[in-house]
């Protein structure tokens, strides 16, 4: 990337994350644990701050105080400057058009809230970033492309299953990675390529399609309130009106947004498919618990799995993630589950297929899920526990069980 290029970065923290259900009661989605030491959040700040973009703005429309303690002022990125660095977006109500009430509806009605500030910035290139992805990426060369080719906008794209493309918006290339067009969750997908929701853009052509976008659904509904998320019209009309390309994204890549998503990738950590934690294309930083090293007792098996600082194991763990301070006592069992900050696993209790937030107790001899017979994991498969959630002693939760933050069973 040339040292003259101005890169503005944007992170969209995104909503109520209601799919995660218990998981984001109480906080914003890209705050939740991945690999027991990082936040989701830390991928998309590592991805722009190792790939030299210098400013970036965090936008935050859910519980943005979950992610305070965390981002704080950008320090684990080197974004604690000056001059530049890390914005905070805050949670606001008018920020759109003069007729908008409410919050952003959508990531497009999120980018059109700060418009004027994307325009008066006046960077060369705007990257805009989703922050509940798995991922990790150079953007150095492909910021390098977009600037060399000419387009108007670029994104990256991942491949995925036929099945998983039903659920994402799927992208459409033609010769030179040209976009054809996209398509909205498609019943029918032409294709298996999927945006991976890093997009990055010609700041005068974002600014001009966005305010195309207003006066398009200003005619269509009668107001301009609402522009939704990229796929439903500004990527649509970007494809019509511009030069949008697509550019593979190289090694892995998740969307962490449901409960079987998220404990799938976890899935993908433990059996070594992420190689981007243990050889990163730019260093994935965060700010680290201060604990002591974890501890594995005489005893205790561990296998297939990982342990975060000051956790302490006496019981067996296969194919999990233990969070800091996660206590599992002797007898008691974990499988293929994912437990956040400073739970306890009581002795003789049994956790599988399941994510508990923090400071959750197990009672001892409860079971808590179960393992699925079925090979695609679904979120009914996925048992969730909310924080400070409490199971009695021989208590047992069936699979896909909900319970709420500070409940007890």
């Amino acid at each position: 990337m040339r040292a003259t290029t101005r890169v503005l970065g944007v992170v969209q923290a995104g909503g109520a994350g209601s799919r995660m259900d218990v998981l984001t009661r109480e906080r914003a989605k890209p705050a939740l644990p991945f690999g027991g030491s990082y936040r989701l959040v830390d991928f998309a700040l590592s991805t722009l701050a190792g790939s030299g973009v210098t400013d970036v703005w965090l936008s935050v429309q859910y519980r943005a105080g979950s992610l305070h303690g965390h981002v704080a002022g950008g320090r684990p990125w080197d974004l604690d400057r000056t001059r530049g660095g890390l914005r905070w977006l805050v949670p606001e109500e008018g920020g759109g058009s003069p007729t908008q009430e409410g919050f952003a509806e959508g990531n497009a009605d999120d980018l059109h809230q700060y418009v004027d500030a994307i325009d008066s910035f006046g960077s060369d290139v705007v990257v805009v970033t989703s922050a509940d992805q798995v991922l990790g990426v150079d953007l150095r060369p492909v910021i390098d492309e977009h600037l060399a080719s000419g387009a108007d906008a670029t994104l990256l794209t991942t491949e995925v299953t036929r099945t998983r493309a039903r659920e994402k918006t799927v992208v459409v290339t033609g010769r030179g990675g040209a976009v054809r067009r996209v398509e909205e969750k498609p019943d029918d997908p032409s294709a298996t390529t999927i945006a991976a929701e890093v997009f990055v853009y010609r700041r005068e052509v974002l600014v001009d399609a966005l305010g195309a976008l207003r006066r398009d659904v200003a005619v269509r509904d009668g107001d301009a309130d609402d522009l939704g998320d990229f796929s439903e019209h500004l990527l649509p009309g970007l494809v019509e009106r511009a030069d949008v390309r697509a550019v593979p994204l190289p090694g892995y890549w998740a969307d962490c947004g449901t409960p079987a998503a998220y404990l799938a990738a976890h899935r993908d950590l433990v059996a070594g498919r992420v190689g981007l934690m243990t050889d990163p294309p730019v260093p994935l930083l965060t700010r680290w618990p201060e604990r002591r090293p974890a501890v594995v007792a005489s005893g205790a098996v561990v296998e297939d799995s990982w342990l975060a600082p000051g956790c302490d194991v006496r019981g067996t763990v296969h194919r999990s993630v233990i969070g800091p301070g996660v206590v599992v006592e002797a007898g008691a069992v974990v499988e293929d589950s994912v437990l956040m900050e400073d739970g306890l696993v009581r002795r003789d209790a049994r956790v599988a297929t399941a994510v508990l937030d923090e400071r959750v107790v197990v009672g001892r001899g409860a079971r808590v899920g179960r393992l699925p017979t079925a090979t695609r994991l679904a979120d009914s498969h996925v048992t969730l526990l909310g924080r400070d959630a409490s199971v009695a002693a021989g208590a047992e939760l069936d699979p896909g069980a909900r319970m709420e933050p500070g409940a007890t069973a």
